[in-house]
Parts: C-alpha cells; structure tokens; sequence
C-alpha cells in the first residue's frame, strides 16, 4: 500500500488551497478528485466574472458570515488582501469593482486555474483526477472506488457542499461521515432563488425583469439590491443575501421598498404616475388593488410578499449546513480523527455572494493546509 505525507480528496479552490500551503512547508501532497479534471466548481464560478473577494474591512467582512466560529481569527489567516496578493503572484493583477467586489482583470477563471496548477506542478503537488473517494478506513487509510487504498499521514478534505453536483460537488460525503459518526447538519440551499405564486397579470408584465435600486427586509434583516422576476418566483442578490433569515422563518415572507429614497408621505402627495416605478413593482401593486393614495404609498414602502420555498439545492449558488463546528478543533480538524482536517463548503457556515464564497474557501484551506503539514 502506498503511504504519503497528505493527501487532499476534492480538487476545488479549498483544497487546491490547502495542497499549495502543506507543499509550501515541505510536504509531500497528492490531490484526489472524482472528476476527469480539478477545479471545475471554479470555472463554474467565474463564467459570470470571477468574484475572488470584496475590499471592505475586516470588521465588515466578518459580518457576513454565519457559523459557530471565530471568522475574524480565520480571515486573518489568509484575508482579502492576502488573496489579491497571492492572484498578483500568479502574474496576475485584480481590480476591485465600483461595488467591492474584486476580479482579476481577465476575469475569468481558466486563466487563475491554469496559472495555479502550474504553480502547483512547480511545487510538487501530484494531481490524480477519476479518483472518486469511497471510505475512510483506520490508520488514516483512504479508499477509492476502484478499489485503489492509500495511507497518509495526516488527510484534509475539501468535497465541496451539495450545490453544482455535475462539478463533482453533490454532497454525497453526508451519509459517509455520518457512518463515521461525525455530526452534519443538513445541506439547503443558499444563495438562490425563491418560489412564489405569481397572479397571470403580475408574471406577463415582469417576468425576466429586474427591480432595481430597492430595500428588501426578511426578519431583522434589510439589504438594499436588486430582485429578477421569474417564472417560478425571484432570484437576484437581495433575495440571496437574504435565505439564511428566509430558513428560519415558517413562513417565508419578505418585505420590499421600492422606493427608499422617499417616504410613504412624500409619495402619498404625488400622482403614482411620477412615482417612476419599474413594470415589475407597478404591476405587483397593481395586483394589490389599493386605491387609497396613502395606502398605496404605505404599500410601496414595505410591499409584502409570501414565498413558498427555496429553489433545489442543485440549482443554488451555494449551500448551508455541512459538518458541525462542534464536531472540529481550532485546526479543523476533526476530534474523532486524529489527522483528519476538513475545509471549505463540508462545513456549516453560509455566507452572500459577492466574493465571501470563495474567501472562505482559500481562509478555510489554507487553516487546514498549515494544520496538516504540521500534524
């Protein structure tokens, strides 16, 4: 049987991130994945423009997310700053957008990935693709499904959270850890559309529409953003941001001021024709047949809106839910296996789009990556 230093099962950004860290402090590292090729959630990611992170502060991107963890301590590990620095050192450079969000000038992500597994192959990280994870056998041994068994010194898993399934990423670790008597919470959806009834005059005045320059409330929760009508219901990053308040409630319903910038008083006092809605938002109160001024003004500052359900898991951007922080040392490292570490979306935290996604990816990894190699 073959025995390495590490060895990485899942070949997205978070343990492409942990190989490149383990190799860098002088270990052996092989990467695992299922799929004929690594990296394929990434290229996904950024067909739209690669979102590598946001520039806000510290204190600001710590806000974003959810889970039982010290994110500040976990970001400075590897930050925002640190992730353009390390895309600078790839050769390539990065621009942060009018919104925060920051890109690499390309773009896209088959340039980053390309210049990474370069970088990788130079440090002499193996990558063996068609290696499909099966078992965790004792003494930190590894089975693949063609029977293939590998022993490591210490082993980190990246396998990803239950969204994009064709990427490899489907979520079928669950049962496996479960079997292993790890605790997991559940993958939903997150950063993803919702599903309402829409009445027929509503949907063939907005479908395919956004609303644009609005504040949308669910709970305790308000973001200001935009929402696209469909077919089914709404997508868009307001409502993304908004899934994880959505989840908690019985009965999802959001709250939508489609004019923020005046009050329901300003509004009452003009004709509703200078109001200068966008089609979808005139047609939603048009379908609300108010007719008091006062009361259609009143409604256009926090129209109410009941959702049904979130969209499948595999059309999400994203999941929730995964192993339990509870379940994991300050290392990540798993309590009941001993050299063990897991990285990325296998663990319960959510986070919006806007470049939290794959921060926590590269934060996660490179904590586990260091974590590994010193184990």
């Amino acid at each position: 049987m073959e025995t390495i230093d590490i060895a990485v099962i899942g070949g997205g950004p978070a343990g492409l991130r942990a190989a490149e860290v383990a190799a860098g402090m002088g270990r052996k590292v092989a990467v695992f994945d299922g799929k004929p090729s690594v990296g394929r959630k990434f290229l996904v990611a950024g067909k739209g423009g690669l979102n590598l992170t946001h520039g806000g502060s510290l204190e600001t991107f710590v806000s974003n997310y959810v889970g039982e963890r010290d994110w500040e301590c976990l970001l400075r590990d590897f930050s925002n700053q640190d992730l353009r620095e390390w895309c600078h050192g790839l050769g390539l450079e990065t621009f942060e957008a009018s919104s925060g969000r920051v890109y690499p000038k390309a773009l896209k992500g088959a340039p980053v990935l390309r210049a990474w597994l370069a970088r990788l192959r130079e440090m002499g990280v193996e990558i063996r693709p068609k290696h499909l994870w099966q078992d965790l056998l004792p003494g930190n041994t590894l089975r693949f499904a063609d029977g293939t068994e590998v022993r490591a010194k210490a082993i980190v898993f990246a396998l990803g959270g239950g969204s994009w399934p064709k990427t490899g990423s489907d979520g079928g670790w669950v049962e496996k850890f479960h079997e292993l008597g790890i605790g997991c919470e559940p993958l939903v959806s997150s950063n993803c559309g919702w599903e309402c009834e829409w009445p027929p005059e509503v949907l063939a005045a907005a479908e395919g529409l956004p609303i644009k320059n609005i504040h949308v409330r669910a709970g305790a929760k308000s973001v200001a953003g935009e929402l696209l009508f469909t077919r089914y219901g709404l997508e868009g990053g307001a409502i993304y941001a908004l899934g994880g308040e959505l989840r908690k409630m019985p009965e999802p319903l959001i709250e939508i001021d489609f004019k923020p910038t005046f009050s329901a008083e300003e509004l009452a006092a003009k004709p509703i024709k200078f109001w200068k809605l966008s089609k979808p938002a005139a047609a939603l109160l048009s379908a609300s047949r108010i007719e008091d001024p006062a009361q259609l003004a009143k409604a256009a500052k926090a129209f109410r809106l009941p959702l049904l359900r979130p969209r499948p898991l595999a059309e999400a951007i994203s999941s929730a839910g995964g192993i339990r922080w509870d379940e994991l040392d300050e290392n990540l490292m798993l309590r009941k296996f001993p050299g063990v570490f897991v990285c990325g979306e296998m663990i319960d935290w959510d986070a919006p789009t806007g470049g939290y996604l794959l921060q926590a990816a590269f934060a996660t990894g490179t904590r586990a990556g260091k974590a590994a190699a010193s184990f």
